[in-house]
């Protein structure tokens, strides 16, 4: 891929500069000179009849010239050449240690060619000779089942398009309902050949296709290196500049009348009749003779940050090295023209800032640089707007940025990261990586490679899409293996993540050592014909694979212990790594035995959900010393559980916390007794309230009801932002009319005493429902006991609401 970065990674520092005055010697020099300028086209011509000469050499010369030809086909993207070279490198013996980067550029040079075995004995091979570097093991792990970045490949649909020309064509992004990307398809026929010295291709330009619906696919793209074809029919496909329908003249170009838009463009009109002159506008205001790049646009469209080479004001400047250095440049659009680009503030002519990205509300910008400091060879960066200008840049960090190149960043409306990389394991040469973001979107939560078809073997970047990666547009070389780069568009058609791997691992509660043998039964809410009966091996694990986006509940069990079950939900992951769950199995309690809540001055408890009892996980819970006052905190498990140390001789309070959720909490007493499992309550759950009675045919609130019904005040107390409904049932003797009317009355008491007590009525709601909702056999014409009918006389509360 041509222009990605301009930074200058040699193969090695010491011995590719030494001149050969044996070996072809003026033909070395031609290509030395032009690979010091970076014009590694023409020195991979040089360096290859230099090596044709059968006149006898060093071998050190030989090994110099091999590495710099080797390096110079990775530049311009051929890879197989790149792989010959560096095969020939490698096996003419031990490399001294300052060539020890041509090991890495062999293994990356395998996996760009698809030899992903060859490649993860090679990376292996790197790894033992530069083991600082992380990308050996990384990758080399990967190459030993790179099946596993095809899991979810039918998921998604590609396509390759109409707009795509001989030259490149990458980094789109969207623009009002148009798209705009970077293109080399310029100065064709205007007499005119400047080319980019590093490949010998044309400079690049923004370009500005005015309405995305006009853009067609032409072949489905296959996975990795599809080969689509250009349909003959498509009088656009290989039309030289101001001669195609679907390419805006620019500043640079000839200045004949182009036909962007169709024929009616000589009348100056565009698709539809629509005028072309701010697609025209464009180009001329933002467009020069060097590099234009990535862009990005606020969200009214108003304004842009582009990525151009350090050329302002007409004048051309280098590093003091002797580079030209890509820059960050702004502009605001006024009345429908695009005013003089300005330079960002955290340019430098020493360094290279590029490829920016606007965050959701346009506070952030997102950028690559190789400014010192970094990771590696490129960095993305992120600056944040400070009142009237944007802040100091702050690197990213490990969990994004490597010792590789990190490019081409793209954040979506839920503020998602998606970026290229070499650095990261993946298919072969650039790979795009999802990032969801921390809340200060200056550090991401994790990564997550695409995985193929948005992946290949090739260079794979410049993504846009929506927040839930439904469909969009992305950039790649896959076609004619790396020849030029191409923009294909995505639509999703399957789930977002492949089947998710777990590892389901029951326990022993206390010991926590595994249970070899014990069942397990799967069950999946969403799907009733997947119901699975497994069995744990002997490390107490059983491993599978669930449907992505659904509910499934596991139950343990095993002789001698008590059963178990917990929840887990395969919706709105945001990565599709293996996980771990682990089932503590407790053994049973003895009937009458009072088991303390305190052993060994540890005490150990389970949160679990007020309805079906399922443990919950993240749930942070505070132990107060009722002794000196001081607490401590902890956070449970996927399991439910938590554990304190206690000192003996004092009392405890316990109280569990999460988000939208509330719990009545639990007393423990210094001789170890009261329980420490929390059940904690939601929206919508109905808590029966015991202990409150009524006298026959009666709703006032008797003197024993009363201490029931304090407990309930506090915890409207506890919780000021909860409304509930409290519900009052009667068993099914007298009329159901009658019974209506004494369960409307006795809710009412409830709430006339919870309002006395300073509970504001507008928390409130009173219902009586009769012998409406009796939870035993227990209706007209059947005999029960008193105790029975005991059962259906009760009181609840439902939780409307909870902050």
């Amino acid at each position: 891929m041509s222009s990605i970065t301009t930074t200058r990674t040699l193969c090695l520092w010491l011995g590719l500069l030494v001149a050969a005055p044996a070996f072809s010697q003026s033909i070395v020099k031609q290509a030395d000179r032009q690979f010091d300028l970076l014009a590694y086209s023409k020195a991979a011509d040089l360096y290859e009849q230099a090596l044709q000469n059968n006149t006898v050499v060093s071998k050190a010369d030989v090994r110099a010239a091999r590495a710099k030809l080797g390096y110079s086909y990775r530049q311009v993207r051929d890879m197989q050449g790149a792989e010959r070279v560096y095969r020939e490198l490698i096996t003419d013996g031990e490399l001294p240690p300052e060539y020890v980067q041509c090991y890495l550029y062999f293994a990356q040079a395998l996996a760009s060619n698809g030899k992903y075995q060859e490649a993860q004995e090679a990376y292996e091979k790197y790894n033992n000779v530069q083991k600082e570097d992380p990308r050996g093991p990384m990758f080399s792990k990967l190459y030993r089942d790179v099946s596993v970045l095809s899991r979810n490949a039918g998921s998604y649909k590609v396509d390759f398009l109409n707009i795509n020309s001989s030259k490149a064509e990458f980094s789109p992004m969207l623009y009002k309902d148009g798209l705009v990307f970077v293109s080399a398809q310029r100065n064709e026929g205007s007499g005119t050949k400047r080319v980019f010295n590093w490949n010998n291709t044309p400079f690049l330009d923004l370009y500005y296709m005015q309405e995305r619906k006009s853009v067609k696919a032409i072949k489905t793209a296959t996975l990795g290196g599809s080969k689509p074809t250009k349909d003959p029919k498509d009088k656009r496909a290989g039309r030289t500049l101001g001669r195609d329908d679907y390419t805006p003249p620019t500043s640079n170009d000839s200045r004949t009348v182009g036909y962007f838009g169709g024929t009616n463009v000589n009348e100056g009109l565009g698709y539809e009749d629509k005028p072309i002159t701010e697609s025209a506008r464009f180009s001329e205001s933002l467009n020069t003779k060097y590099h234009e790049g990535p862009a990005t646009f606020t969200k009214d469209g108003s304004r842009v940050i582009f990525t151009r080479n350090n050329y302002t004001d007409g004048k051309y400047r280098e590093s003091s090295d002797g580079i030209n250095k890509l820059k960050l440049y702004t502009a605001q659009q006024i009345n429908g023209t695009w005013k003089e680009p300005e330079e960002m503030a955290f340019n430098s002519n020493e360094y290279s800032t590029g490829h920016p990205a606007l965050g959701r509300v346009d506070q952030l910008l997102y950028f690559v640089s190789d400014m010192p400091g970094g990771f590696g060879g490129t960095d993305i960066y992120v600056a944040r707007w400070e009142k009237d200008r944007w802040g100091k840049p702050v690197n990213l960090g490990p969990t994004v940025n490597t010792k590789g190149n990190e490019l081409f960043p793209f954040v979506d409306e839920k503020d998602n990261l998606y970026f290229a990389t070499d650095g990261h394991a993946g298919l072969g040469d650039l790979d795009m990586f999802y990032a969801p973001m921390n809340d200060d979107g200056q550090s991401a939560k994790s990564v997550q490679n695409l995985g193929e078809p948005i992946n290949s073997n090739k260079d794979d970047f410049g993504i846009v899409t929506d927040g839930e990666r439904k469909g969009g547009y992305f950039s790649s070389n896959r076609k004619n293996s790396g020849a030029d780069d191409d923009i294909y568009r995505f639509k999703r058609e399957g789930p977002l993540y492949p089947c998710r791997e777990l590892v389901v691992v029951v326990v022993d509660a206390q010991s926590k050592m595994p249970l070899a043998n014990a069942q397990l039964a799967v069950e999946n809410a969403d799907n009733a014909t997947d119901q699975r009966d497994l069995k744990t091996d002997s490390l107490g694990n059983v491993r599978m694979c669930l449907d992505a986006d659904n509910e499934f509940r596991f139950r343990a069990s095993t002789e001698g212990y008590t059963d178990n079950k917990i929840g887990f939900s395969t919706r709105d992951l945001q990565d599709d790594q293996p996980t771990r769950l682990q089932i503590p199995l407790d053994k049973p309690r003895v009937e009458g035995a009072v088991v303390p809540a305190i052993v060994n001055n540890q005490l150990r408890g389970r949160v679990t959900t007020q309805t079906d009892k399922l443990p919950i996980a993240g749930v942070k819970v505070v132990l107060r010393n009722e002794c000196d006052g001081t607490t401590q905190e902890a956070i449970t498990g996927e399991d439910g559980y938590y554990s304190f140390a206690t000192t003996p001789g004092c009392d405890y309070t316990l109280e569990a916390m999460k988000d939208n959720m509330g719990t009545v909490g639990s007393k423990i007493k210094k001789e170890g007794t009261g329980t420490p499992d929390l059940v904690m309550f939601k929206k919508g759950d109905v808590i029966k309230v015991d202990n409150i009675y009524y006298d026959l045919n009666k709703f006032a609130i008797r003197t024993d009801a009363a201490t029931e019904m304090d407990k309930l005040v506090e915890l409207m107390k506890k919780y000021p932002g909860m409304k509930i409904e409290l519900r009052s049932h009667t068993d099914s003797r007298s009329s159901a009319t009658y019974n209506k009317t004494l369960s409307s009355n006795r809710a009412k008491a409830s709430i006339a005493y919870l309002k006395k007590k300073g509970v504001k009525a507008i928390r409130l709601v009173a219902k009586g429902y009769g012998e409406s909702e009796l939870v035993n056999q227990c209706k007209d014409g059947v005999n029960c006991s008193d105790e029975e009918h005991q059962q259906n006389r009760r009181t609840e509360i439902k939780i409307l609401t909870i902050e």
